[in-house]
């Protein structure tokens, strides 16, 4: 495996550009043409087989080796979010308030480095390196599209990988843990109808501010209430709309929030609490409330198995491996180890010399670009220990 580490570091210089190209243009879920392209101009010059437009903007890739055998799939995500990045970088985000501050220019730079290396490694393997290139992870369900596309057929998947950057973990480090990685998760809406009127005279009103704000406080004990001590869940407000001036009490109020938690059966119930705490409060203060749930993401569960390969193969490359700990952020990736064994590996991206992390989804992140031939060469490592176990 240390040859493939060797290969990796061989192409850094086109991982990088890869990657800098990827995040100086930036797109949103289902808008990534530009990057779909870029990736379907790689496979091509590889020699790849590809196919584009899966999941309305997704790419597949599938080398082939030499002999008949299993199927794994490797994923990396291309979306970027709707953020004005704060960078002096000669590689900054072009578009303005659209920025990669969640890794996914590395993850696909990543896997085109991968696809190169195990392109030219066919004849060490049998099967099939199913590549899977996805719109839309940030919340659009991008994986759901892609499955729905026919992605996990024609070579039918055994397995499925992916790795994510770690803000928190330096550069050289993979975290792999079996069982629960990242927490289930949606984003929902209320919607508090009340009846507006002049600010001097509320007794003639229903107002909904006065209302949504009894309903942010109610939904702060389902979790401290509601849910067993020691399992973990988090309900959170993340914004609240209402009025335009400060003389008028306005007819609606908009609360939008997001459930996280890493129990299938947690998720479902806290949905179903905040619909009944919102309607009673509203109702009760003579007013209404609507909940709308828009996404839901499942948890995402590491197979043992499948976690324990990935591990070895980072431990023969000769890197350093560690379990880490579950973390509250989501990934449409669990739709995929819903319905194949697999897992997701985060790869340290924190530059030693850096005092503080550059978390994801803020105006600062950034990543050590030293760690991407280093993912680029996992993700080749791990494709090869299980097509060769």
């Amino acid at each position: 495996m240390r040859e493939i580490r060797e290969a990796a570091q061989a192409i850094a210089e086109e991982i990088v550009t890869d990657r800098r190209a990827i995040h100086a243009r930036p797109e949103l879920a289902y808008q990534e043409r530009e990057t779909a392209a870029l990736v379907v101009a790689r496979l091509r010059d590889l020699g790849i087989e590809h196919w584009s437009g899966v999941g309305e903007t997704g790419v597949i890739g599938l080398i082939q080796g030499t002999r008949a055998g299993h199927t794994v799939l490797l994923r990396a995500d291309m979306d970027a979010l709707p953020i004005a990045e704060e960078s002096d970088a000669a590689y900054a985000s072009r578009h303005p308030n659209i920025m990669h501050a969640c890794g996914h220019d590395g993850h696909t730079a990543m896997l085109l480095g991968a696809a190169r290396i195990l392109q030219e490694r066919r004849a060490q393997f049998g099967g099939a390196v199913k590549l899977m290139f996805q719109p839309a992870e940030e919340g659009g369900a991008g994986a759901v599209k892609m499955i729905d596309d026919g992605l996990l057929d024609n070579p039918p998947v055994d397995a499925a990988f992916a790795i994510h950057v770690g803000h928190a973990t330096q550069t050289g480090t993979v975290l792999a843990r079996g069982g629960s990685l990242l927490a289930g998760a949606n984003s929902f809406t209320i919607t508090v109808t009340g009846r507006g009127g002049h600010a001097s005279r509320p007794q003639n009103a229903v107002d909904p501010v006065v209302v949504a704000a009894q309903i942010v406080v109610a939904l702060q004990t389902l979790v401290s209430r509601e849910v067993e001590p020691g399992v973990p869940a988090v309900v959170t407000i993340g914004a609240l709309h209402a009025g335009t001036t400060f003389n008028v009490i306005p007819d609606r109020a908009l609360i939008k929030g997001t459930i996280r938690a890493y129990d299938e059966t947690v998720m479902e119930r806290l949905e179903a609490r905040i619909e009944a705490v919102a309607t009673g409060v509203a109702a009760a203060l003579r007013a209404r409330a609507e909940v709308e749930i828009h996404m839901h993401y499942p948890p995402t569960v590491n197979d043992e198995a499948m976690a324990e390969l990935a591990a070895g193969a980072v431990r023969r490359l000769g890197a350093n491996v560690a379990p880490g700990s579950p973390v509250m952020a989501a990934e449409d990736f669990s739709y995929i180890l819903q319905r194949v064994p697999g897992a997701m590996l985060m790869l340290g991206v924190r530059n030693a010399g850096w005092a503080e992390p550059k978390p994801v989804h803020t105006a600062q992140f950034d990543l050590d670009e030293e760690a991407l031939p280093l993912g680029a060469a996992v993700y080749a490592a791990i494709a090869l220990e299980f097509l060769r176990s």
